[in-house]
């Protein structure tokens, strides 16, 4: 007998469905999800808390004609699942499968593509205002905001403007206190009482002071309720706002349980929850390296704080806060206000160490130029999950750091090769620096078992020679050396290269340039990040400057976005991993 999931391909066929069949269909789209996560790894909990919300929403709605937009995307797999995906779900974040977030270019049922969060609001009002313009007054225009996105400054922007429009849109707010870690900030602690004194929900609402027409909080699992206030709402003209309470990982006692660890919790046992050991590594992730030396360098230098919007866990900044709570701060998914943040604290003396993503310093890119670089601030950016991150795809790579970062005045670039060089980058990076300084590092395992030495200061802006040879000079930097140093000892002419590690893209270290374009007949930069304006792009422009004519080659990420696949997979196709460099440097 075939099961209820198993007749649907569309929302066509979900609406062919009693609504008392639907609580039935809820459950098992959480266990097809639940099962095919245990296996593939992804984010779990958020979407395990929408599964009633989200059959509500298609069961109502004519999607993919009325337009419905997930904030944050990983939020969306039952969305996909009851989209025509279903049947290609295993493939999810997979080499060559369906993305882990929603993408125009996958469905068309995904009427927006997100990855960062705290957009789906803007994106919904422009798409309401090009309907009215072309005179389609009919289509409905939902977003769904969770995962603590609501508290980010974009958010409200689109609120203000929301607020006094006549725009048909509805607002979802996805309430469940947590994004990766636990929400903070006011608009959180107002929230939670909200969800308890139904006068303030009813009457002292700051929703409805920016003129929504808001309604709830109801709960977010009852499939009825949610039918019944949604079909209201469905008849109500103008901006609305229903807010729903939801459970993240429902459904999975485990997940419930342990929110932060279950948002992502690579493989499980579908049944009891328990997560699956992973074979324990004698290396240490590169975010514990961060977090362990950032609290052994603020037990003995008091004036540093540490600051994360939002990435508290990924970043390990958790250990910092639980050593130093009055030094560390979480502020939310603000990646504008923690730079500008970070620059006030820098103005009376603090050493700001902002820990940010690769990917998600781009949102406060004003920021870092006008507050921070531009008044000459000594704030230490660190970035993690620089270069190719893996499975979660293009919106996650943290390819594009150097170039957008290297064109600011006064902002130093550096980019350890390993674990003892982050160390001691850091170590240097808080030692009366006079400039701010971006520190950038991959995402997982590095590859030195014993990377806790004695700190040593590091001359900025000074690269190291780590192999003679005689006719080709290979540059790099970051974690990318390892690589090449392995293509380099499994290449035929390995003695022919030159090996450098160039450990800073700004300022570059120009005595030993002068040396290498002097003794080299060709030049080869090999990156992680784009070649556009990147590490390779200085090189040229320091050849160009000083009228030198070698024979330079650019490797690195092309001009385009990369998909998603383990950062293995992905190098093999850029041709970025060992066997592809050896093979390359065979042929020189």
């Amino acid at each position: 007998m075939k099961s209820l999931l198993d007749t649907i391909s569309n929302p066509s066929d979900l609406k062919k469905l009693h609504p008392t069949q639907l609580p039935d269909l809820a459950k098992e789209l959480r266990e097809f999800i639940i099962d095919i996560i245990a296996t593939k790894e992804g984010h779990l909990g958020a979407s395990l808390g929408v599964v009633e919300l989200t059959i509500a929403l298609h069961y109502l709605f004519d999607t993919p004609n009325d337009l419905l937009v997930w904030d944050v995307g990983h939020q969306a797999y039952g969305h996909k699942i009851l989209t025509g995906r279903k049947n290609i779900f295993n493939s999810n974040r997979q080499f060559g499968g369906i993305a882990g977030f929603p993408s125009r270019n996958e469905s068309e049922f995904d009427a927006f593509g997100v990855g960062h969060s705290s957009t789906s609001i803007s994106a919904v009002l422009g798409m309401a205002i090009a309907s009215h313009i072309k005179g389609d007054e009919k289509k409905h225009h939902i977003a769904v905001i969770g995962d603590a996105s609501i508290a980010s400054g974009m958010a409200f922007e689109a609120l203000n403007h929301a607020g006094v429009s006549d725009a048909n849109i509805l607002i979802i707010l996805n309430d469940n206190a947590i994004g990766i870690d636990p929400s903070v900030g006011a608009l959180k602690e107002y929230l939670t009482k909200v969800k308890t004194d139904k006068k303030l929900a009813a009457q002292n609402n700051i929703i409805k002071a920016l003129n929504f027409d808001y309604s709830g909080p109801i709960d977010g699992h009852d499939i009825p309720k949610l039918l019944s206030e949604i079909s209201r709402l469905k008849a109500v003209k103008g901006p609305k706002f229903l807010h729903v309470i939801t459970t993240k990982g429902k459904g999975l006692q485990k997940a419930e349980e342990d929110q932060v660890t279950y948002h992502a919790p690579g493989k499980f046992d579908k049944i009891s929850g328990e997560r699956i050991p992973k074979e324990k590594s004698v290396f240490t992730k590169y975010q514990d390296i961060f977090g362990k030396t950032l609290v052994e360098l603020a037990t003995k230098n008091d004036k540093i704080v540490a600051i994360t919007p939002a990435m508290l866990t990924g970043s390990s900044l958790n250990l910092m806060l639980e050593q130093f709570p009055k030094r560390t701060f979480d502020v939310g998914i603000a990646e504008q206000h923690a730079v500008t943040l970070a620059a006030g604290m820098a103005t009376q003396g603090l050493i700001p160490f902002c820990a940010i993503y690769s990917t998600f310093l781009q949102r406060a890119y004003d920021q870092v130029i006008h507050d921070v670089a531009l008044q000459n601030l000594p704030i230490i950016f660190c970035l993690d999950r620089a270069g190719l991150v893996g499975e979660d795809g293009a919106t996650h790579h943290g390819v594009f750091d150097i170039a957008y970062l290297r064109c600011i005045p006064n902002l130093i670039i550096a980019a350890p090769s390993n674990e003892i060089e982050l160390r001691n980058m850091l170590f240097t990076a808080q030692k009366g620096l006079k400039n701010p300084i971006a520190i950038r590092y991959p995402r997982g395992f590095g590859a030195i078992a014993d990377w806790q030495k004695p700190f040593s200061a590091i001359e900025i802006g000074k690269g190291i020679c780590l192999q003679k040879g005689l006719k080709v000079a290979v540059l790099s930097i970051g974690t990318m050396l390892k690589t090449v140093q392995e293509a380099i000892k499994n290449s035929k002419n390995s003695d022919e290269f030159s090996l450098y590690d160039i450990r800073f893209v700004k300022p570059l270290d120009e005595n030993l340039l002068h040396d290498i374009f002097k003794n080299h007949e060709k030049i080869i930069t090999i990156e992680d990040g784009v070649i556009s304006g990147g590490f390779g792009s200085a090189i040229l422009e320091f050849a160009s400057q000083n009228n030198y004519k070698n024979d330079c080659k650019i490797l690195g990420i092309p001009d385009e976005f990369i998909e998603h696949g383990s950062v293995e997979q992905l190098q093999n196709k850029l041709h970025l991993d060992v066997k592809s460099l050896a093979k390359y440097f065979d042929l020189l």
